[in-house]
């Protein structure tokens, strides 16, 4: 999901969310021009189903300005399948990418380009020294750069040497796919979400500490399918065709971990987007690229800083 109006953060980290999913159609275009690959984004808006008079409530007083509230009567014009609801806020420019099509346009362009070496390897180990790093993997070659990007996801904190990566911890994250697509805009509810993605429709998410445990289970698996169905009681009439998890890359805020190594300058963190990865993905890019070519940065990344915790 590409939901910054949604998942609200403050200040610039909130101002940064917007500019990431505002980068999205440029960056799916830049895409699409050298891989030939198209990746399906959907900006029609996000919508967070009220279901009684609480919600409504509920969702009048956590509205951000850009957002509009709409009656049941308008709910039903835009979304038949959701006439149960008694209403909506609608989030204008939030919604979604695929973002499996996404990875695999990236994989693409990177194979292509000759300046970019891919290693099939683990990194266990990184040594940074005054102007670079040396980074150990577990195969025992050893790779030295000016620069290491330390975007290891949930397990960034498992990589020796990197002192500041024990704040992002693991959380799981289930969810279902159904076999029909009964919405056209990402929709919120009471207990989760679901996004239409082609012919199908994702169910979404759990939010577990359970370490690096990627395995589904069955009350896991019911209360997505509960809160979904809850949105869209259409798709209980829908085959739940798989159930699958995730780690989420998560830090005590919520916030991305980005920028270098106070101490250590030729270490630079990307990590720790919690759950707005695929979102901050673009814009986080450019930022690391801005760092590691000494371009003056565009965007503030004080609330971002490794060493905040």
């Amino acid at each position: 999901m590409l939901a910054p109006s949604v998942e609200q953060a403050v200040g610039a980290a909130h101002d940064f969310g917007i500019a990431a999913r505002d980068r999205y159609p440029s960056y799916v275009e830049f895409l699409a021009e050298r891989t030939g690959i198209r990746v399906p984004l959907n900006r029609r808006g996000i919508l967070q189903v009220a279901l009684n008079d609480k919600g409504i409530k509920g969702l009048k007083k956590t509205a951000p300005p850009t957002a509009r509230w709409l009656d049941g009567k308008e709910l039903r014009r835009l979304e038949p399948a959701l006439s149960h609801a008694v209403g909506a806020m609608f989030n204008p420019d939030d919604g979604a990418v695929d973002n499996t099509v996404l990875l695999s346009a990236l994989l693409k362009l990177v194979s292509a380009n000759a300046r970019v070496e891919t290693v099939n390897d683990a990194v266990i180990e990184v040594e940074p020294r005054e102007s670079s790093t040396t980074v150990r993997t577990r195969s025992g070659a050893t790779h030295s750069a000016h620069h290491v990007v330390l975007a290891a996801g949930a397990w960034v904190g498992r990589i020796s040497g990197v002192r500041l990566g024990s704040a992002v911890q693991p959380f799981r994250g289930q969810l279902v796919s159904y076999s029909t697509a009964p919405l056209g805009h990402v929709a919120y509810g009471p207990r989760g979400y679901v996004v239409p993605r082609g012919d199908s429709t994702i169910g979404g998410s759990t939010m577990e500490d359970v370490g690096f445990d990627a395995s589904t289970t069955s009350e896991g698996v019911e209360k997505v399918r509960s809160a979904a169905e809850e949105i869209c009681p259409s798709l209980s009439r829908s085959n739940a065709t798989r159930a699958w998890a995730g780690l989420r890359p998560v830090t005590p805020d919520m916030l991305p971990i980005l920028g270098p190594d106070p101490e250590h300058p030729s270490l630079i963190y990307a990590c720790g987007h919690s759950r707005n990865g695929v979102l901050m993905a673009p814009l986080s890019g450019d930022i690391i690229a801005d760092l590691v070519t000494g371009t003056p940065l565009s965007r503030d990344l004080g609330q971002f800083r490794p060493d905040r915790f």
